[in-house]
């Protein structure tokens, strides 16, 4: 069912577990499963629909579970409508709010939409999207009970979330200890062969392991992907921290984003958000930026509409072409002290009339610094080099460009 070659797999996974696999006594690894079985894998990625969005970071186990799809195996997302309601507790210091299946269920299809552009959804056999309230709401107090004596007390508090909560006297509730359990229950309910998850994730992937084999059935692999570093290059990418690329964006939203990828990200991204050789990324981190953008622009909203919103970003940043750029006047640095705040800057370039009108301006989003737009009120430059011809634009008519001179 699968090429030799299995590049395609190992592409930009942080680990597979276990590296030996006892199977029929016979001890094979990930690549002799996938190469002698006769029928495709099952392939699991859960997903809980706690939120209405997804962004780059959630597209990388599904697209690994294309790829998977591409190799001829049957994909299963699970969607957890029933453990959404208790919530996973992973990476958490409190209790997550518990949701009402109404809300799950519209998030749910909000989710499958997302998703449409990375899996196949057309070919027959390749994808089944299961519920896990079809298997998990239907559990009597006996099997319930069944499921809590497979794990003790100490090895639940071994999960990180857990016993950090634990040892800063945070509260945990019981029910939080039922959410790995029934995660794990899932591989039971559709014979997962493989389960992909973030590298957050190999706790309740390893207690699926353990539960399939307590119900007799063999043990799934574990493939586990990285966590995706934010657009600011420092912290995972999150919503909350301001820092991702939705899959629900505008082309040229997410164009406008991606083409300032961080150097130091440049091959992360490529590696995990595209299909290109990474023997094909340009020397020239600028032409780096511009191709990785258009590639998962691509992806999401089509080619000709990546290389349109390149060009209508080439525009909204050029020095030809914004605003005249003959008639936007010219500030220099060189009366400013370094390292100097922004709205200091505003001021003194008179694109405000104050210090304290410039943080209102950045804090309610109408500064932009070269297309970006800046929205920390402490935002601070380290020396004028680091402004030098870059233009600022206060609201949508007042420019200024930065010299030395």
């Amino acid at each position: 069912m699968t090429s030799e070659n299995f590049s395609w797999l190992h592409r930009g996974v942080s680990d597979i577990f276990p590296h030996q696999l006892d199977s029929d006594n016979i001890t094979e690894n990930i690549e002799q499963f996938c190469r002698k079985c006769d029928r495709p894998l099952r392939v699991k990625l859960g997903i809980d629909p706690t939120g209405t969005d997804l962004h780059l970071g959630h597209s990388i186990p599904f697209r690994k579970l294309r790829a998977f799809q591409d190799q001829g195996h049957t994909a299963v997302v699970i969607i957890g409508d029933f453990t959404a309601q208790i919530g996973d507790p992973t990476g958490k210091d409190k209790v997550r709010k518990q949701l009402t299946s109404e809300q799950v269920k519209q998030n749910a299809q909000t989710y499958l939409n997302q998703l449409r552009p990375i899996l196949d959804f057309d070919t027959p056999g390749r994808l089944e999207v299961r519920y896990n309230s079809e298997w998990l709401s239907s559990l009597d107090l006996g099997k319930i009970q069944e499921l809590l004596a497979t794990m003790t007390v100490q090895q639940m508090l071994a999960k990180e979330g857990f016993n950090n909560r634990y040892t800063q006297e945070n509260p945990i509730y019981l029910h939080e200890f039922l959410y790995p359990l029934m995660q794990g229950y899932d591989s039971v309910a559709v014979d997962a062969d493989i389960e992909l998850g973030g590298t957050d994730q190999k706790f309740n992937i390893a207690v699926g392991r353990d539960l399939q084999r307590h119900f007799d059935k063999k043990p799934q692999f574990g493939v586990l992907l990285p966590i995706l570093i934010g657009t600011d290059g420092e912290q995972k990418m999150s919503k909350s921290l301001d820092n991702y690329v939705g899959l629900k964006e505008d082309a040229l939203s997410m164009y406008s984003k991606l083409e300032k990828t961080p150097d130091s990200l440049l091959k992360n991204y490529f590696e995990l958000l595209t299909n290109l050789p990474l023997s094909q990324i340009p020397e020239n981190p600028r032409e780096a930026q511009k191709m990785l953008a258009v590639e998962v622009v691509a992806q999401y909203h089509g080619k000709e509409s990546a290389l349109t919103v390149q060009k209508t970003a080439l525009n909204l940043v050029s020095k030809q072409n914004m605003a005249n750029a003959e008639a936007v006047p010219e500030f220099s640095l060189n009366s400013v002290d370094f390292p100097a705040k922004l709205f200091y800057i505003l001021n003194a370039s008179g694109l405000v009339n104050s210090s304290g009108e410039g943080r209102r301006q950045i804090q309610g989003g109408s500064v932009r610094l070269d297309g970006d737009r800046i929205s920390d009120p402490n935002y601070t430059i380290e020396n004028s080099t680091d402004l030098n011809n870059k233009i600022v634009q206060v609201g949508k008519k007042k420019f200024i460009r930065l010299t030395n001179k």
